[in-house]
Protein backbone atom coordinates (compact mmCIF):
# COMPACT_ATOMS: atom_id res chain seq x y z
CA UNK A 1 0.00 0.00 0.00
CA UNK A 2 2.34 2.19 0.90
CA UNK A 3 4.20 2.67 -2.92
CA UNK A 4 0.92 2.84 -4.17
CA UNK A 5 0.47 6.09 -2.13
CA UNK A 6 3.65 7.50 -2.80
CA UNK A 7 3.11 6.77 -6.59
CA UNK A 8 -0.21 8.83 -6.53
CA UNK A 9 1.24 11.44 -4.74
CA UNK A 10 3.61 12.07 -6.77
CA UNK A 11 1.32 11.75 -10.13
CA UNK A 12 -0.80 14.69 -7.76
CA UNK A 13 2.02 16.87 -7.39
CA UNK A 14 3.02 15.83 -10.81
CA UNK A 15 -0.23 17.55 -11.92
CA UNK A 16 -0.03 20.57 -10.12
CA UNK A 17 3.30 21.55 -11.35
CA UNK A 18 2.47 21.22 -15.04
CA UNK A 19 -0.78 22.91 -14.71
CA UNK A 20 1.47 26.21 -13.82
CA UNK A 21 3.45 25.68 -17.24
CA UNK A 22 3.05 26.58 -20.91
CA UNK A 23 4.03 24.14 -23.43
CA UNK A 24 4.63 24.59 -27.36
CA UNK A 25 5.19 22.33 -29.73
CA UNK A 26 5.59 22.73 -33.76
CA UNK A 27 5.09 19.87 -35.40
CA UNK A 28 4.23 17.58 -32.79
CA UNK A 29 0.92 15.81 -33.25
CA UNK A 30 -0.56 18.21 -35.13
CA UNK A 31 -0.70 17.70 -39.33
CA UNK A 32 -1.31 21.30 -39.76
CA UNK A 33 2.09 22.19 -38.20
CA UNK A 34 0.29 24.78 -35.98
CA UNK A 35 1.75 24.84 -32.58
CA UNK A 36 0.21 23.31 -29.43
CA UNK A 37 0.22 25.69 -26.34
CA UNK A 38 -0.67 23.92 -22.89
CA UNK A 39 -0.81 27.34 -20.88
CA UNK A 40 -1.34 28.59 -17.21
CA UNK A 41 0.33 30.98 -16.30
CA UNK A 42 2.17 34.10 -17.88
CA UNK A 43 3.61 34.66 -21.33
CA UNK A 44 7.31 35.89 -21.46
CA UNK A 45 9.02 37.19 -24.09
CA UNK A 46 11.75 35.29 -25.57
CA UNK A 47 15.15 36.29 -25.02
CA UNK A 48 16.71 37.70 -28.09
CA UNK A 49 20.84 38.39 -27.40
CA UNK A 50 21.84 38.89 -30.69
CA UNK A 51 25.03 41.93 -30.93
CA UNK A 52 22.49 42.93 -33.78
CA UNK A 53 19.61 44.26 -31.26
CA UNK A 54 22.17 46.02 -28.89
CA UNK A 55 22.57 50.10 -29.42
CA UNK A 56 26.05 49.32 -31.24
CA UNK A 57 25.48 52.31 -33.62
CA UNK A 58 25.15 54.95 -30.56
CA UNK A 59 27.98 53.66 -28.91
CA UNK A 60 29.93 54.08 -32.48
CA UNK A 61 29.08 57.36 -32.84
CA UNK A 62 30.04 58.44 -28.99
CA UNK A 63 33.42 56.95 -29.44
CA UNK A 64 33.51 59.17 -32.78
CA UNK A 65 33.06 61.96 -30.44
CA UNK A 66 35.88 61.45 -28.73
CA UNK A 67 38.12 60.63 -31.67
CA UNK A 68 37.17 63.95 -33.57
CA UNK A 69 37.06 66.09 -30.05
CA UNK A 70 40.78 64.40 -29.83
CA UNK A 71 42.03 64.77 -33.58
CA UNK A 72 40.91 68.53 -33.30
CA UNK A 73 42.29 69.59 -29.90
CA UNK A 74 45.54 67.43 -30.42
CA UNK A 75 47.36 69.60 -32.74
CA UNK A 76 47.12 73.09 -30.25
CA UNK A 77 48.75 71.12 -27.78
CA UNK A 78 52.47 71.98 -27.15
CA UNK A 79 55.44 70.51 -24.88
CA UNK A 80 56.93 73.13 -23.17
CA UNK A 81 60.70 73.00 -22.47
CA UNK A 82 62.44 75.34 -20.13
CA UNK A 83 66.21 75.76 -18.87
CA UNK A 84 67.56 77.06 -15.94
CA UNK A 85 71.33 77.65 -14.43
CA UNK A 86 71.52 76.86 -10.83
CA UNK A 87 74.46 76.35 -8.44
CA UNK A 88 75.39 73.59 -6.54
CA UNK A 89 77.98 73.75 -3.24
CA UNK A 90 81.71 72.04 -3.91
CA UNK A 91 81.72 69.71 -0.90
CA UNK A 92 85.05 69.71 0.45
CA UNK A 93 86.82 66.81 2.20
CA UNK A 94 87.71 69.46 4.86
CA UNK A 95 83.70 70.28 5.28
CA UNK A 96 83.69 67.16 7.68
CA UNK A 97 86.17 68.01 10.06
CA UNK A 98 84.86 71.55 10.83
CA UNK A 99 85.02 74.82 10.36
CA UNK A 100 88.84 75.02 11.87
CA UNK A 101 89.87 73.62 8.45
CA UNK A 102 88.12 76.24 6.56
CA UNK A 103 90.65 78.47 8.13
CA UNK A 104 93.40 76.89 7.46
CA UNK A 105 92.72 75.77 3.68
CA UNK A 106 91.02 78.52 2.22
CA UNK A 107 93.20 80.60 0.04
CA UNK A 108 92.32 84.55 -1.41
CA UNK A 109 89.45 84.71 -3.64
CA UNK A 110 88.49 81.10 -2.93
CA UNK A 111 84.51 80.45 -2.51
CA UNK A 112 83.42 76.98 -2.43
CA UNK A 113 79.44 78.44 -1.61
CA UNK A 114 79.06 79.44 -5.21
CA UNK A 115 80.05 75.98 -6.30
CA UNK A 116 79.41 73.86 -10.07
CA UNK A 117 76.97 75.75 -12.30
CA UNK A 118 74.45 73.21 -13.89
CA UNK A 119 71.58 73.31 -15.98
CA UNK A 120 68.84 72.01 -14.98
CA UNK A 121 65.81 70.90 -16.80
CA UNK A 122 61.42 70.93 -16.90
CA UNK A 123 58.61 70.12 -19.46
CA UNK A 124 55.03 70.96 -19.04
CA UNK A 125 52.43 71.41 -21.43
CA UNK A 126 50.69 74.38 -22.77
CA UNK A 127 47.97 75.42 -25.49
CA UNK A 128 48.02 77.68 -28.33
CA UNK A 129 45.11 80.27 -28.67
CA UNK A 130 45.72 82.03 -31.52
CA UNK A 131 47.24 81.99 -35.10
CA UNK A 132 49.70 84.04 -34.28
CA UNK A 133 51.72 82.51 -31.78
CA UNK A 134 50.38 82.76 -28.33
CA UNK A 135 50.66 80.16 -25.85
CA UNK A 136 48.87 79.48 -22.43
CA UNK A 137 50.89 77.70 -19.80
CA UNK A 138 50.96 77.78 -15.98
CA UNK A 139 53.49 80.11 -14.41
CA UNK A 140 54.99 77.36 -12.43
CA UNK A 141 55.88 75.52 -15.94
CA UNK A 142 57.92 78.29 -16.47
CA UNK A 143 59.07 80.15 -13.50
CA UNK A 144 62.93 81.29 -13.03
CA UNK A 145 63.38 79.75 -16.15
CA UNK A 146 66.63 81.13 -18.24
CA UNK A 147 65.35 79.54 -21.91
CA UNK A 148 61.96 78.30 -23.00
CA UNK A 149 61.26 76.14 -26.07
CA UNK A 150 58.18 74.21 -27.14
CA UNK A 151 57.73 71.17 -29.46
CA UNK A 152 54.86 71.32 -31.56
CA UNK A 153 52.51 68.44 -32.36
CA UNK A 154 54.37 67.85 -35.64
CA UNK A 155 57.13 67.91 -34.11
CA UNK A 156 58.75 71.60 -34.69
CA UNK A 157 60.93 72.84 -32.28
CA UNK A 158 60.45 76.73 -31.90
CA UNK A 159 61.85 79.15 -28.98
CA UNK A 160 59.44 80.84 -27.40
CA UNK A 161 59.66 84.19 -25.18
CA UNK A 162 57.56 84.59 -21.77
CA UNK A 163 55.24 87.75 -23.02
CA UNK A 164 54.07 88.14 -18.74
CA UNK A 165 53.10 85.68 -16.06
CA UNK A 166 50.42 85.61 -13.57
CA UNK A 167 51.50 84.12 -9.92
CA UNK A 168 48.17 84.60 -8.45
CA UNK A 169 46.26 82.51 -10.64
CA UNK A 170 49.45 80.02 -11.89
CA UNK A 171 49.29 81.41 -15.65
CA UNK A 172 51.70 82.40 -17.86
CA UNK A 173 51.53 83.48 -21.30
CA UNK A 174 54.24 82.76 -23.88
CA UNK A 175 54.92 83.30 -27.85
CA UNK A 176 56.54 81.48 -30.56
CA UNK A 177 56.90 82.51 -34.41
CA UNK A 178 55.71 79.99 -36.90
CA UNK A 179 53.71 79.37 -39.33
CA UNK A 180 50.83 76.74 -39.88
CA UNK A 181 49.43 77.42 -35.97
CA UNK A 182 46.46 75.56 -35.13
CA UNK A 183 45.05 77.80 -31.99
CA UNK A 184 42.37 76.23 -29.83
CA UNK A 185 38.62 77.67 -29.85
CA UNK A 186 37.91 78.91 -26.47
CA UNK A 187 34.98 78.05 -24.75
CA UNK A 188 32.46 79.63 -22.46
CA UNK A 189 34.21 78.07 -19.02
CA UNK A 190 30.70 79.58 -16.74
CA UNK A 191 28.54 77.07 -18.92
CA UNK A 192 30.01 73.95 -17.85
CA UNK A 193 28.10 71.61 -15.37
CA UNK A 194 28.92 69.23 -13.17
CA UNK A 195 28.98 65.32 -14.57
CA UNK A 196 30.28 67.08 -18.26
CA UNK A 197 32.73 65.07 -19.82
CA UNK A 198 35.63 66.37 -21.01
CA UNK A 199 38.82 65.45 -22.20
CA UNK A 200 42.67 66.47 -20.67
CA UNK A 201 45.69 66.57 -22.65
CA UNK A 202 49.88 67.06 -22.48
CA UNK A 203 52.56 65.36 -21.69
CA UNK A 204 52.82 63.36 -18.36
CA UNK A 205 55.88 62.01 -17.12
CA UNK A 206 57.71 62.92 -19.41
CA UNK A 207 58.35 64.27 -23.42
CA UNK A 208 58.22 60.54 -24.35
CA UNK A 209 54.43 60.94 -23.56
CA UNK A 210 53.41 63.90 -25.07
CA UNK A 211 49.86 64.95 -26.46
CA UNK A 212 48.65 61.97 -24.11
CA UNK A 213 44.86 61.98 -24.01
CA UNK A 214 42.42 60.90 -20.77
CA UNK A 215 38.74 61.26 -20.42
CA UNK A 216 36.81 61.72 -17.66
CA UNK A 217 33.92 64.19 -16.23
CA UNK A 218 33.92 67.67 -14.35
CA UNK A 219 33.58 66.29 -10.30
CA UNK A 220 32.90 69.92 -9.01
CA UNK A 221 33.30 73.51 -9.65
CA UNK A 222 34.22 76.82 -8.00
CA UNK A 223 37.39 74.63 -5.91
CA UNK A 224 39.09 77.22 -3.83
CA UNK A 225 41.12 77.38 -0.72
CA UNK A 226 43.04 74.78 -2.22
CA UNK A 227 46.14 76.30 -1.67
CA UNK A 228 47.33 76.89 -4.89
CA UNK A 229 47.01 80.08 -6.39
CA UNK A 230 45.71 82.91 -4.41
CA UNK A 231 42.97 83.45 -6.43
CA UNK A 232 41.38 80.14 -6.90
CA UNK A 233 37.81 78.78 -8.98
CA UNK A 234 39.02 75.66 -10.01
CA UNK A 235 37.23 73.28 -12.26
CA UNK A 236 37.46 69.43 -10.37
CA UNK A 237 38.17 66.88 -12.81
CA UNK A 238 38.97 63.03 -12.78
CA UNK A 239 40.62 62.87 -16.35
CA UNK A 240 44.08 61.65 -15.49
CA UNK A 241 46.11 64.51 -14.85
CA UNK A 242 49.82 63.58 -14.07
CA UNK A 243 52.89 65.55 -13.77
CA UNK A 244 53.78 67.42 -17.04
CA UNK A 245 50.29 67.81 -17.53
CA UNK A 246 50.32 71.27 -16.27
CA UNK A 247 49.99 73.95 -18.74
CA UNK A 248 47.24 71.60 -20.96
CA UNK A 249 44.22 72.37 -22.26
CA UNK A 250 40.82 70.95 -20.57
CA UNK A 251 39.09 70.16 -23.78
CA UNK A 252 34.74 69.76 -23.63
CA UNK A 253 33.01 67.47 -26.14
CA UNK A 254 32.81 71.08 -28.71
CA UNK A 255 36.44 70.86 -28.76
CA UNK A 256 36.66 74.22 -26.99
CA UNK A 257 39.14 74.72 -24.09
CA UNK A 258 37.36 75.46 -20.92
CA UNK A 259 40.65 74.72 -18.45
CA UNK A 260 44.44 74.99 -18.25
CA UNK A 261 44.79 71.92 -16.14
CA UNK A 262 46.89 73.15 -13.31
CA UNK A 263 47.38 70.41 -10.55
CA UNK A 264 46.57 67.13 -8.96
CA UNK A 265 45.54 66.30 -5.11
CA UNK A 266 47.71 62.79 -4.71
CA UNK A 267 49.53 61.32 -1.49
CA UNK A 268 51.73 59.76 -3.62
CA UNK A 269 52.31 61.96 -6.41
CA UNK A 270 50.50 60.62 -9.29
CA UNK A 271 47.28 60.36 -10.18
CA UNK A 272 44.15 59.69 -7.58
CA UNK A 273 41.37 61.01 -9.22
CA UNK A 274 41.31 64.98 -8.43
CA UNK A 275 42.54 67.59 -10.87
CA UNK A 276 42.52 70.94 -11.11
CA UNK A 277 42.17 73.10 -14.15
CA UNK A 278 42.01 77.15 -14.16
CA UNK A 279 38.75 77.64 -15.76
CA UNK A 280 38.90 79.50 -19.49
CA UNK A 281 37.21 82.38 -19.08
CA UNK A 282 39.71 83.61 -15.70
CA UNK A 283 42.51 82.18 -18.21
CA UNK A 284 40.77 84.73 -21.33
CA UNK A 285 41.05 87.75 -18.51
CA UNK A 286 44.47 86.98 -17.66
CA UNK A 287 45.68 86.60 -21.21
CA UNK A 288 44.20 89.55 -22.56
CA UNK A 289 45.71 91.57 -19.89
CA UNK A 290 49.44 90.24 -20.11
CA UNK A 291 49.26 90.49 -23.76
CA UNK A 292 47.67 93.85 -23.82
CA UNK A 293 49.73 95.61 -20.73
CA UNK A 294 52.47 93.00 -19.66
CA UNK A 295 50.41 92.45 -16.26
CA UNK A 296 46.98 92.11 -14.72
CA UNK A 297 45.77 94.91 -13.04
CA UNK A 298 43.06 94.25 -10.70
CA UNK A 299 39.92 95.62 -8.93
CA UNK A 300 40.38 96.71 -5.25
CA UNK A 301 37.64 97.13 -2.96
CA UNK A 302 40.27 97.61 0.96
CA UNK A 303 38.79 94.81 3.14
CA UNK A 304 39.69 91.70 4.68
CA UNK A 305 37.03 89.22 4.07
CA UNK A 306 36.25 85.95 5.15
CA UNK A 307 32.97 83.24 5.28
CA UNK A 308 30.31 82.85 7.81
CA UNK A 309 29.74 79.46 9.42
CA UNK A 310 27.00 78.61 11.99
CA UNK A 311 28.65 79.94 15.05
CA UNK A 312 29.45 83.12 13.63
CA UNK A 313 26.11 83.57 12.33
CA UNK A 314 24.60 82.52 15.72
CA UNK A 315 26.64 84.51 17.27
CA UNK A 316 25.89 88.01 15.06
CA UNK A 317 21.95 87.16 14.93
CA UNK A 318 22.14 86.21 11.56
CA UNK A 319 19.37 84.25 10.09
CA UNK A 320 21.25 82.13 7.84
CA UNK A 321 25.31 81.56 7.28
CA UNK A 322 25.55 83.53 4.04
CA UNK A 323 27.84 86.34 2.70
CA UNK A 324 31.02 87.57 3.22
CA UNK A 325 32.54 89.08 7.08
CA UNK A 326 34.41 92.15 6.41
CA UNK A 327 37.80 92.03 8.95
CA UNK A 328 39.96 94.56 8.02
CA UNK A 329 38.77 97.91 6.07
CA UNK A 330 42.39 99.57 4.98
CA UNK A 331 42.52 103.17 5.77
CA UNK A 332 41.72 105.35 2.74
CA UNK A 333 40.82 102.61 0.45
CA UNK A 334 37.32 102.60 -1.32
CA UNK A 335 35.69 100.78 1.48
CA UNK A 336 36.78 103.22 3.74
CA UNK A 337 35.32 106.01 1.87
CA UNK A 338 31.87 103.71 1.41
CA UNK A 339 31.34 103.75 5.22
CA UNK A 340 32.32 100.14 5.56
CA UNK A 341 33.28 99.21 8.37
CA UNK A 342 34.66 95.69 10.81
CA UNK A 343 31.86 93.39 11.68
CA UNK A 344 29.73 94.28 8.34
CA UNK A 345 28.32 91.32 6.60
CA UNK A 346 28.30 91.77 2.67
CA UNK A 347 25.10 90.14 1.32
CA UNK A 348 24.34 91.24 -2.51
CA UNK A 349 26.74 92.68 -4.83
CA UNK A 350 25.73 94.76 -7.66
CA UNK A 351 22.37 92.83 -7.00
CA UNK A 352 23.40 89.14 -7.12
CA UNK A 353 23.45 87.50 -3.60
CA UNK A 354 27.40 86.64 -2.41
CA UNK A 355 27.67 83.12 -1.44
CA UNK A 356 31.16 83.79 0.46
CA UNK A 357 34.25 85.58 0.65
CA UNK A 358 36.60 83.08 -2.03
CA UNK A 359 33.43 84.14 -4.91
CA UNK A 360 33.22 87.81 -3.57
CA UNK A 361 37.20 88.05 -3.64
CA UNK A 362 37.46 86.55 -7.56
CA UNK A 363 34.70 88.90 -8.25
CA UNK A 364 35.83 91.92 -7.33
CA UNK A 365 39.58 91.19 -8.61
CA UNK A 366 38.22 90.21 -11.92
CA UNK A 367 36.21 94.14 -12.15
CA UNK A 368 38.83 96.93 -13.89
CA UNK A 369 39.83 99.52 -11.17
CA UNK A 370 37.65 102.31 -11.45
CA UNK A 371 34.61 100.03 -12.01
CA UNK A 372 31.94 101.40 -10.19
CA UNK A 373 29.87 98.80 -8.47
CA UNK A 374 27.07 98.66 -5.73
CA UNK A 375 27.19 96.30 -2.83
CA UNK A 376 25.03 95.85 0.43
CA UNK A 377 25.58 94.85 3.81
CA UNK A 378 24.30 94.47 7.03
CA UNK A 379 25.02 96.14 9.96
CA UNK A 380 23.64 95.42 13.72
CA UNK A 381 20.62 93.65 12.13
CA UNK A 382 19.91 97.20 9.41
CA UNK A 383 20.48 96.92 5.60
CA UNK A 384 22.45 99.51 3.70
CA UNK A 385 23.50 99.89 0.41
CA UNK A 386 26.21 101.83 -0.78
CA UNK A 387 27.90 102.60 -4.12
CA UNK A 388 31.68 102.30 -4.73
CA UNK A 389 34.44 102.92 -7.21
CA UNK A 390 37.13 100.22 -7.15
CA UNK A 391 41.00 101.17 -6.67
CA UNK A 392 43.64 99.16 -8.17
CA UNK A 393 44.66 96.17 -6.02
CA UNK A 394 47.86 97.46 -4.63
CA UNK A 395 50.79 95.11 -3.52
CA UNK A 396 50.74 93.37 -0.91
CA UNK A 397 46.80 92.81 -0.55
CA UNK A 398 45.75 91.97 2.99
CA UNK A 399 44.73 88.43 2.88
CA UNK A 400 42.92 86.94 6.02
CA UNK A 401 43.19 83.24 7.02
CA UNK A 402 41.61 80.84 9.15
CA UNK A 403 38.63 79.46 9.95
CA UNK A 404 35.80 79.11 12.34
CA UNK A 405 35.52 75.64 13.80
CA UNK A 406 33.84 73.05 16.36
CA UNK A 407 33.01 73.09 19.92
CA UNK A 408 34.95 71.98 22.93
CA UNK A 409 34.50 71.95 26.97
CA UNK A 410 37.52 73.86 27.53
CA UNK A 411 39.00 77.82 26.74
CA UNK A 412 41.53 76.56 24.74
CA UNK A 413 44.14 79.51 25.06
CA UNK A 414 46.40 81.47 27.44
CA UNK A 415 46.57 84.96 27.26
CA UNK A 416 48.55 88.22 28.88
CA UNK A 417 48.77 91.87 28.73
CA UNK A 418 50.63 93.03 25.41
CA UNK A 419 53.71 94.63 26.53
CA UNK A 420 55.13 98.33 26.09
CA UNK A 421 57.07 96.68 23.24
CA UNK A 422 54.62 94.81 21.87
CA UNK A 423 52.39 98.15 21.66
CA UNK A 424 54.70 100.18 20.33
CA UNK A 425 55.58 97.60 17.58
CA UNK A 426 52.23 96.93 16.56
CA UNK A 427 51.00 100.71 16.70
CA UNK A 428 47.97 102.88 18.53
CA UNK A 429 44.66 100.67 18.81
CA UNK A 430 46.42 97.74 19.05
CA UNK A 431 44.90 95.76 21.49
CA UNK A 432 45.56 94.94 25.02
CA UNK A 433 45.73 91.50 25.32
CA UNK A 434 48.07 88.92 23.39
CA UNK A 435 47.44 85.08 23.13
CA UNK A 436 50.12 83.06 24.39
CA UNK A 437 49.35 79.93 23.27
CA UNK A 438 46.82 77.83 22.12
CA UNK A 439 45.86 73.98 22.98
CA UNK A 440 46.07 72.24 19.85
CA UNK A 441 43.54 69.68 21.28
CA UNK A 442 41.25 72.96 21.71
CA UNK A 443 38.25 73.94 20.10
CA UNK A 444 40.08 77.70 19.86
CA UNK A 445 43.19 76.08 18.06
CA UNK A 446 40.30 74.39 15.63
CA UNK A 447 38.85 77.68 15.27
CA UNK A 448 42.07 79.40 13.80
CA UNK A 449 43.28 80.67 16.74
CA UNK A 450 46.91 81.12 17.01
CA UNK A 451 49.66 82.21 18.99
CA UNK A 452 50.39 86.15 18.74
CA UNK A 453 46.68 87.03 18.01
CA UNK A 454 45.77 90.12 19.50
CA UNK A 455 42.11 90.39 21.26
CA UNK A 456 40.16 93.02 19.98
CA UNK A 457 36.96 92.57 21.25
CA UNK A 458 35.00 89.68 23.02
CA UNK A 459 31.28 89.06 22.02
CA UNK A 460 31.32 92.47 20.63
CA UNK A 461 32.86 94.50 23.40
CA UNK A 462 36.00 96.19 22.59
CA UNK A 463 38.97 95.15 25.47
CA UNK A 464 40.11 97.51 27.51
CA UNK A 465 42.58 95.94 29.68
CA UNK A 466 43.71 92.53 30.41
CA UNK A 467 41.97 92.60 33.80
CA UNK A 468 38.53 93.58 31.28
CA UNK A 469 39.18 90.53 29.08
CA UNK A 470 39.43 88.08 32.44
CA UNK A 471 36.15 89.58 33.27
CA UNK A 472 34.29 89.34 30.00
CA UNK A 473 35.88 85.53 29.57
CA UNK A 474 34.89 84.76 32.62
CA UNK A 475 31.32 85.38 32.17
CA UNK A 476 30.77 82.94 29.61
CA UNK A 477 29.39 79.41 30.44
CA UNK A 478 30.95 76.17 29.73
CA UNK A 479 28.97 75.46 26.23
CA UNK A 480 28.06 79.24 25.23
CA UNK A 481 29.82 80.75 22.52
CA UNK A 482 32.56 82.77 22.78
CA UNK A 483 32.87 85.34 19.73
CA UNK A 484 36.28 87.04 19.36
CA UNK A 485 37.79 89.80 16.90
CA UNK A 486 41.35 89.49 17.15
CA UNK A 487 44.33 91.59 15.25
CA UNK A 488 46.45 89.07 13.09
CA UNK A 489 49.61 90.70 12.02
CA UNK A 490 47.62 93.67 11.30
CA UNK A 491 44.53 91.73 9.80
CA UNK A 492 41.39 91.52 11.55
CA UNK A 493 39.76 88.29 11.56
CA UNK A 494 36.49 86.90 13.71
CA UNK A 495 36.19 83.43 15.65
CA UNK A 496 33.34 82.01 17.49
CA UNK A 497 33.48 78.81 19.24
CA UNK A 498 31.78 76.87 22.38
CA UNK A 499 33.82 76.55 25.34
Amino acid sequence: MKPLLLVLAGIAIGAMVFSNLEFSFSGFGSSSGKELSFSGGPRYAEAKNTIEDYPVQSLKSFNEAFVQIAESATPSVVTVYTEKTVSRRMISPFDFFGHQFDDFFSFPGMDRSEGRKQIQHGIGSGVIVTDDGYILTNNHVIDGADTVFIRTSDNRRLDARVIGTDPKTDLAVIKVTAGNLKPIALGNSDQLRVGEWVIAIGSPLGENLARTVTQGIVSAKGRANVGLADYEDFIQTDAAINPGNSGGPLVNINGELVGINTAIASRTGGFEGIGFAVPSNMARRVMTALITNGKVTRGYLGVSIQDIDDNLAKAMQLERADGALVGTVVASSPAAAAGIATGDVITTFNGAPVKGSVELRNTIAGLAPGTEVSLTFLREGRKRTVRVRLGQQPAPEPVVTGAPGQSNRALGFTAAPLTPEQARRLGPGSGKVVITSVEQAGNAYRAGLRKGDVILAVNRKPVESFAAFGTAVRSIKEGELLFLLVDRQGNKIYFAFNL
